[in-house]
């Protein structure tokens, strides 16, 4: 078996539908992961656009949510999950938008990729505070056991 990361809400390379978007609710889509591989002591996901602010001319990376030390288990987040519910032990690092917590697709131009990217590491990370997803990065490198990309797409809607 090996490390999976699923939604029920869009499937690989699918558009991510408007409600956890900016032109919605803006909340966190239904997450699951199966197949943590032995060892794990603990996973980390951050979902980032690497195509901000144009697909056509990338300049940077932008975070959108940002989670460390989820139990090593197989598990769930349910949809627009607050930080209150979140497995226990979990942490948060700060978005783009400086601030935690999951903050949807918004691109000003273009269709985006997203990226939720799971990892399975071999150590629990410290308390890193509010962590940007560089310091988190940083703090697993040389740790990953394994890892999953689940990739959704997202174009705002043309007002006419």
């Amino acid at each position: 078996m090996s490390l999976m990361l699923t939604s029920k809400a869009f499937s690989n390379q699918d558009r991510i539908p408007a409600q956890y978007t900016c032109e919605g609710k803006n909340v966190s889509p239904p997450l699951s992961w199966s197949g943590v591989p032995v060892g794990t002591k603990s996973l980390a996901l951050i979902v980032d656009d690497p195509d901000a602010p144009d697909p056509a001319a990338p300049k940077t990376i932008w975070t959108h949510w940002v989670l460390y030390n989820l139990p090593a288990i197989d598990g769930t987040l349910p949809e627009g999950v607050q930080a209150a519910d979140l497995p226990q032990g979990t942490r948060e690092g700060t978005n783009d938008w400086k601030r935690t917590g999951y903050g949807g697709p918004c691109p000003p131009i273009g269709r985006h990729r997203y990226y939720f990217r799971l990892f399975a590491l071999d150590l629990v990370l410290p308390d890193l505070g509010r962590p940007t997803r560089a310091k988190v990065l940083a703090s697993m490198e040389g740790h990953v056991v394994l890892s999953y990309e689940l990739m959704g797409t997202y174009e705002k809607s043309r007002k006419s």
